[in-house]
């Protein structure tokens, strides 16, 4: 059986797509899914979405999301 180091290496030289599904099947492993918290965030996002359609709220850019993160956190 390999080593855990040699299947990083191996994973490393993977393609992107490939080395997400690693990924994602590891941490599956680590925090099954939950299929009512799965569906509940599901719901979430499709309230948010209706509401950035519909203007009830105004999309920020990713960059000041992260900045207003850091800075309250920072405090």
């Amino acid at each position: 059986m390999p080593s855990a180091k040699e299947i990083v290496e191996q994973a490393e030289s993977l393609p992107v797509e490939d080395r997400l599904l690693v990924v994602d099947s590891l941490l599956r492993t680590l925090n099954p899914p939950d299929a009512e918290v799965d569906h509940k965030w599901a719901e979430v996002a499709t309230r948010r979405l209706a509401e950035l359609r519909a203007g009830r709220v105004t999309p920020l850019p990713g960059a000041e999301v992260l900045a207003r993160a850091r800075e309250r956190f920072a405090r």
